[in-house]
């Protein structure tokens, strides 16, 4: 389970449960290959906006812990980057078995056919993607509200102020 912390800068669409988190880069991605491509903001360099459930019914304001599953993060990073390289590999495979059955040129036909796998495996990455993108395993949600927006607290009576 990743826990990151960010505050929340809009509510998402009305009865979806969800909010935009704005957060900052942690440890975690130094380390990580796709960590300038990862749906930053132009220009910003270390902060991330994320769409998550917004279980805790966090407000626009507040600095929230959440959850991103690690079993879901890895079946999507497996499916983003492993999957297109398989493809390939067993075009390859593919082809060149079925060149060497037609008496064909290996070597080209395996480059073709592993081509044309790499390239399917984009379309299934993009139907999976429109799959997955509804089921709420796979989204990031807020779990917790570390800290309430001091704009939103209820104000002092004029009462309470002078004592």
């Amino acid at each position: 389970m990743a826990i990151e912390e960010g505050i929340v800068f809009k509510a998402g669409a009305p009865g979806a449960g969800t909010a935009w988190v704005k957060t900052t880069r942690s440890s975690a991605c130094e380390s990580c290959s796709s960590r300038d491509s990862c749906q930053m903001e132009e220009g910003v360099g270390q902060e991330m906006e994320v769409e998550a459930l917004n279980t805790a019914n966090a407000r626009v304001g507040d600095r929230v812990a959440i959850n991103i599953k690690t079993a879901s993060l890895l079946k999507a990073t497996f499916l983003l980057y492993v999957f297109p390289i398989l493809a390939l590999i067993g075009g390859a495979l593919i082809g060149q078995t079925l060149a060497e059955w037609r008496g064909l040129d290996p070597s080209a036909m395996a480059a073709l056919i592993g081509f044309l796998f790499f390239g399917l495996a984009f379309f299934v990455i993009r139907f999976a993607d429109r799959r997955l993108s509804g089921n709420a395993s796979y989204q990031p949600e807020i779990i917790k509200i570390r800290r309430a927006d001091l704009a939103s607290a209820e104000p002092l009576n004029p009462s309470q102020a002078e004592s």
